[in-house]
């Protein structure tokens, strides 16, 4: 039987894109009066350069053949790592806040670290279902109890991949992006039946990365002492997660109103990005939130369907990767700005304002829809 079309995925997301650009409209009006002269700005920049070519690339992504993306995912990941690197190239790169995460393109910057999360996820997954189809690895379960074949064929090439990822994205300073890409990809690793030695091993190597980061990196630790003692500087470190947990606390149940926030008008440090959560809970309360929540449980549980009834274990592994990916930076998103979670600095999937993870996100959604048209179940 033929899955055609996914229209419970599709409608989902669109209700979430919708509902996000109805929200930035009103969000958005004060920052881009004051700052252009005109209530649209940011609104039409977010529609231009995000949801156009989202739209575009993500319905690209819904046409491609599944085997063209498997063989030439190799390519892709390698110039989104050369990507990676060319942040840090004068007139090329650019830096915003101490921060070299852009590649200039005109008067336009792209976020190479936010395409690695696709492009990693499809290179993963071709990797591991290469490894599987390989006549000489026929017998995944026996290669697995092998010491040799673990380190040489599978644990090894699978550590110098994620190295080469944590070393261009320390370089950048964006350890929360570099911690999804990390997770999703060991989520894609132990997904392949490795052995459970193996996810250990990277779970207390990337544990000792961050305890590294932090020594050399006094500001995250000082995001983890103000998410332990939130009120211990709150007109300093911990202004930005006070700011948020008033936005919140202050919508109630019910919300002030759709565009009737107070924090928005320079309360709240990246209202319209990283915090826009709290802003929905402000103008929305308790019952917006939990709408949205229910919307990212919605999306995750569509997604492993999808996954499970995939043909092949190239296209199981990508809708894992995609859905878990997209998921799992909601919930740290939002448990961030809720005080639940430090402050992660990534921004809520097909809300925040910025063009680079919108994109992505729905060239995502565009693979999982193409997934599912090409399964059987």
């Amino acid at each position: 039987m033929k899955h055609h079309f996914n229209y419970y995925l599709f409608f989902l997301v669109v209700f979430l894109v919708g509902f996000s650009f109805m929200f930035l409209a009103c969000l958005s009006a004060p920052a881009s009066l004051q700052r252009y002269g005109n209530t649209n700005h940011y609104l039409f920049h977010q529609l231009l350069f995000g949801l156009l070519p989202g739209i575009i690339l993500g319905f690209v992504a819904y046409m491609i053949s599944l085997q063209f993306l498997k063989k030439w995912a190799f390519l892709v990941v390698f110039f989104n790592i050369i990507a990676l690197f060319l942040v840090f190239l004068p007139k090329i790169g650019s830096n915003l806040g101490g921060a070299s995460r852009w590649v200039g393109i005109g008067n336009f910057s792209v976020q190479p670290s936010e395409f690695f999360k696709i492009t990693a996820i499809l290179y993963l997954s071709a990797w591991i279902s290469s490894k599987l189809s390989e006549a000489r690895l026929k017998d995944w379960k026996s290669i697995t109890k092998n010491g040799y074949h673990n380190i040489i064929y599978i644990l090894a090439p699978f550590i110098i991949f994620l190295g080469l990822i944590s070393i261009a994205l320390y370089l950048q300073r964006d350890a929360s992006t570099l911690g999804i890409i990390a997770i999703t990809l060991l989520v894609l690793y132990f997904s392949a039946k490795t052995p459970l030695w193996h996810t250990l091993l990277i779970v207390v190597g990337g544990i000792s990365a961050l305890l590294f980061m932090v020594k050399f990196e006094p500001y995250r630790l000082d995001r983890w002492l103000i998410f332990l003692h939130p009120d211990s500087d709150p007109l300093g470190k911990g202004f930005h997660l006070r700011q948020s947990l008033i936005s919140l606390g202050s919508g109630g149940v019910f919300g002030k109103g759709l565009g009737m926030s107070t924090q928005k008008f320079g309360y709240l440090p990246q209202a319209m990005s990283d915090s826009i959560f709290a802003i929905i809970g402000e103008e929305l309360g308790i019952i917006g939130c939990v709408i949205l929540i229910i919307a990212f449980i919605l999306f995750f549980w569509l997604g492993i369907k999808i996954a499970k009834n995939s043909n092949d274990k190239f296209s199981k592994m990508t809708a894992i990767g995609i859905v878990f990916w997209i998921t799992l930076q909601a919930f740290i998103n939002m448990s961030s700005v809720a005080g639940i979670f430090p402050l992660a600095g990534i921004p809520l999937p097909f809300f925040s304002y910025g063009g680079s993870h919108l994109v992505v996100e729905l060239i995502g959604v565009g693979l999982l829809l193409n997934i599912s048209k090409n399964s059987s179940g």
